[in-house]
């Protein structure tokens, strides 16, 4: 993945370590689609989870990468169906199937397949957060995490990358996947999010707590 803005295309990718898999993750590191397919599908389950989808996918389509072109095309129930299998890439397999194709023929009809150019050019940070919200699936929280994991572990830093990613974006912090650089990292990424959850459900009337039952999809606009 070669950041618009500072390192040269050569370069040698990231290490990222979002999955906690080495596979998983080197693809993570070198395939911009990836990257943003792991965003997409982190919303209802472990974050190690979500960002080994991509790697998953990847094997079950026999290919050492993802395709914007080839899963856009797939069948919508064949793509499900493997999306589907045992282990599943997600608690919503079906759904989440259903947003990366979404995803994908955005990215073939916007950028030519090419998810790197989502980034590649942006001229500022303002600019690459109104790129990521237009991306389906991604609403405001998603894309500010999403442009602050850029920022922070791939280079991409164009001019007011920080603020354009509100506190995802700050230095030090440990709020959401931009800042899980390891397991240490991970376990504050995730009591910080429980610490928010309580608080959440601490704040919440009573009558509120007590909605219906039945079956829950991922929400699309948040991460």
């Amino acid at each position: 993945m070669s950041p618009a803005s500072q390192s040269p295309a050569s370069a040698e990718p990231p290490e990222i370590r979002l999955a906690q898999q080495p596979d998983a993750d080197a693809l993570l590191g070198r395939s911009p689609l990836a990257a943003l397919v792991g965003m997409l599908l982190d919303q209802q389950v472990p974050m190690e989870w979500a960002f080994s989808g991509p790697y998953t996918i990847a094997s079950r389509l026999g290919a050492d990468d993802l395709d914007a072109h080839e899963i856009a095309a797939r069948d919508p129930e064949e793509f499900a169906a493997l999306l589907s299998e045992k282990p599943a890439v997600h608690r919503y397999p079906g759904s989440m199937a259903q947003r990366v194709q979404q995803l994908c023929r955005f990215l073939v009809e916007e950028y030519g397949g090419d998810a790197e150019a989502v980034w590649a050019d942006a001229a500022s940070g303002k600019e690459l957060l109104a790129r990521l919200q237009a991306l389906p699936g991604f609403g405001k929280q998603k894309a500010q995490i999403f442009l602050a994991l850029l920022g922070k572990q791939y280079g991409v830093r164009p001019p007011g990358w920080r603020e354009a990613a509100g506190a995802y974006g700050e230095q030090g912090s440990y709020r959401s996947a931009a800042d899980i650089t390891g397991p240490e990292s991970l376990a504050k990424v995730r009591a910080h999010k429980q610490e928010m959850k309580a608080a959440a459900k601490a704040s919440k009337p009573v009558k509120a707590a007590k909605g219906s039952k039945g079956s829950k999809e991922p929400k699309s606009a948040g991460n």
